[in-house]
């Protein structure tokens, strides 16, 4: 290991200046704890006491230094993001490294604690607590869980659905009686693979009127609110009002009058218990620009927790097209009866493909080379925990992609909103960069452990990597995820070169002259993934594999992963316009699924939709396969095994024993989680 040289950072009358001897490690030291004080000299005798005065003094001296800043344990509250530019990289090739000092666990965190906790309604339980007017959430902790908003589940059969909302049918007994008054109502969807958010307008007697543009856009497309695909598997809930309060957790947010009702969780001391309010969107903003991308620049040992953002709460909602991608805005073509005419897809609505947006995640990076997270925690997190490379409309800097060798090893991430990992954007300069800096290249995601995330955005992927040239994803260990725990690739094939014929002929979507048919391949290829062990994936959407790719992905292999508890769901799926794809010595244990799946879109067969994908030594003990696996869509599978008897051979048990977090790893990954007990008597002492 490298020595440190400590480096005394002082305040002279021209400004920050470092005075330190020489030597071979030439590295510095900054420190920062909860109880110094930024009028110091950050040494570690003398530490700051914010993380911004921190990254001031890091400013000073990374041009002619490595720097390294030593993060005491301990909690950091934040108001704001923190905002890392070009500036705060390592410069002139020396590196920054953000760290945790021996022994500590820093939270970087975004919430305020809730505290004086009143009885409010002692026949129901129910607690008050005045928080700052004005701040609002879409998400509660209460001691590490996150808790649901006060919700009722409403019976599809009771309503019919309108371009204006919805209307009980006559005889149903109306339970919108005792919410008429309530202004911050929603309604929330889940379908065959979206989850869905729609603002409530108003409630006039036994009528919704729902809040614009998210009704229309939550009204067309695919798996839409009124009309999902499979609507047995669909629910509707009716959330977010006082009077929804009824089960243990349940919470329910005023910002107009700052207070907070809650109903505290089975076995909770309302004297002790920590309440956690999230009051930023985001954590940290990690960006440079497309011509000085920010370099150089690690974070180790850290715990990066407690946002929300709240971009459904508004009039846009959350209409959700796949894991995190959402509709906004009014589109031009849209029809004048979408339930009659786009409740299941039509032309109109591809007008509007290359228009989606992303979630903005909770970390984001972009515009970044050289970027490290390990060691790291993401938890209690309100939507994707980790953004890398995604589109401009989902990043603080309004600067997105262009990321490249980012480093994502040996991190925990649980109890999240949303996915653990989204990289790479869906707009057309994420697969068709019109500047080559725009390319995401070389992400690197290994050896993490992934564990109940997507708790609230249920549809997100615990990993989603669209448009990243040579994506390596390894040996992570993803467990308890409801939809999909590792999908690559993105757009349906209707960028590959050429188009999709099934959008040529079928669904017109290229007589939109926004909608270009492409002679390039995207930037989709070359991705591993490799060595995961994925259990528990699939427990609430049908649709999606717990292994997922869309469209072409030349030189991409699917290999030696280890999928078992899979809710008897798709283990392997390559989905509309997958081709050139290897899904080679996996194994697939989940008696009764479908462990391999192919969508050649059985309506367009001839076109060869999803063609040129080989299976090849995989094992599995699902009888199950979907598609066509004919020679005519040069689809093969080859040398494959059937395990009938529970007896897996020894290569089988090889895969499942590598699978999952590589030795070398597993200390840190084992030391976060066992720093849990530990972290929460941290935070019995930041009151």
């Amino acid at each position: 290991m490298r020595r440190l040289l400590l480096m005394t950072v002082l305040l002279g009358t021209t400004g920050w200046h470092a005075v330190a001897a020489k030597n071979d490690a030439d590295a510095v030291v900054i420190a920062v704890s909860p109880k110094g004080d930024d009028a110091s000299d950050g040494s570690v005798a003398h530490p700051f006491r914010t993380l911004q005065r921190a990254q001031a003094a890091v400013r000073q001296v990374n041009s002619a230094h490595d720097v390294v800043v030593q993060i005491a344990d301990g909690i950091y509250r934040v108001e704001h993001p923190l905002l890392f530019r070009t500036q705060d990289g390592g410069q002139n090739e020396h590196k920054v490294e953000w760290r945790a000092a021996e022994g500590a666990h820093p939270i970087i965190s975004g919430a305020m604690r809730v505290e004086g906790w009143q009885m409010w309604d002692a026949t129901r339980k129910i607690y008050v607590a005045d928080v700052p007017v004005g701040i609002d959430t879409r998400q509660l902790w209460v001691n590490d869980q996150m808790e649901p908003m006060a919700s009722m589940e409403l019976r599809r059969s009771d309503w019919t659905f309108t371009r204006q909302g919805m209307v009980l049918r006559a005889g149903i007994a109306n339970p919108l009686e005792k919410l008429k008054d309530e202004h911050r109502l929603e309604l929330r969807a889940t379908g065959f693979f979206t989850a869905r958010v729609s603002p409530v307008e108003r409630v006039e007697s036994e009528r919704l009127v729902m809040r614009q543009p998210a009704w229309d856009n939550n009204l067309w497309g695919y798996d839409t609110v009124e009309k999902p695909f499979h609507p047995e598997l669909s629910h509707l809930y009716l959330t977010n009002a006082p009077q929804l309060i009824s089960k243990p957790g349940d919470w329910f947010l005023d910002p107009e009058k700052g207070k907070l009702y809650l109903l505290p969780p089975k076995g909770t001391d309302i004297a002790t218990m920590d309440v956690e309010l999230p009051r930023v969107a985001a954590l940290v903003s990690i960006s440079g620009t497309l011509s000085e991308p920010i370099q150089n620049l690690a974070f180790r040992g850290i715990q990066f927790s407690y946002t929300s953002w709240t971009g459904p709460s508004g009039n846009e909602g959350y209409a959700s097209q796949q894991s995190g991608s959402y509709l906004a805005g009014i589109a031009e073509a849209y029809p004048a009866d979408p339930i009659k005419t786009c409740a299941q897809g039509c032309t109109a609505f591809e007008s509007m493909r290359n228009e989606w947006h992303q979630m903005p995640a909770a970390v984001q990076v972009s515009a970044a080379q050289q970027i490290t997270f390990e060691g790291d925690e993401f938890s209690h997190l309100g939507q994707y925990a980790l953004g890398v490379g995604n589109d401009d409309d989902a990043t603080l800097s309004g600067i997105g992609l262009a990321t490249g060798d980012i480093v994502i090893e040996a991190n925990v991430f649980k109890e999240d909103a949303g996915g653990a990992i989204l990289a790479g954007g869906v707009q057309r300069d994420a697969h068709h960069p019109r500047d080559l800096h725009q390319i995401n290249r070389q992400l690197i995601v290994r050896s993490n452990r992934i564990e109940s995330v997507s708790k609230d955005y249920s549809d997100n992927s615990a990993i989603l990597s669209t448009y990243d040239l040579g994506a390596a994803i390894l040996h992570n260990d993803i467990s308890n995820v409801p939809y999909d725990a590792i999908d690559i690739g993105y757009g349906w094939g209707i960028q590959d070169p050429g188009g999709n014929p099934n959008y040529r002929f079928r669904m017109h979507g290229y007589d939109w002259k926004q909608n270009l048919v492409y002679e390039t391949p995207t930037t989709h290829r070359d991705v591993i993934v490799a060595s995961n062990r994925i259990h528990g994936a699939k427990k609430l959407f049908h649709d999606g594999g717990a292994i997922y790719n869309l469209s072409a992905s030349p030189g991409t292999l699917i290999t030696e992963n280890y999928i078992f508890d899979n809710n008897a769901l798709i283990g392997l799926y390559l989905d509309e316009g997958s081709r050139y794809i290897t899904v080679r010595r996996n194994v697939v244990q989940d008696a009764g699924s479908e462990w391999l799946n192919v969508n050649t879109v059985h309506s367009a067969y001839p076109m060869r939709i999803s063609p040129n994908n080989r299976a090849v030594s995989n094992w599995h003990d699902g009888t199950k396969i979907g598609g066509l696996w004919t020679n005519y869509q040069d689809n093969l599978i080859v040398d494959d095994h059937l395990i009938t008897d529970g007896k897996w051979p020894a290569d089988a048990q090889e895969v499942m024993k590598n699978a999952g977090i590589e030795p070398e790893f597993a200390p840190i990954v084992n030391a976060i989680e066992a720093d849990g007990q530990r972290t929460k008597n941290t935070r019995s002492a930041d009151k």
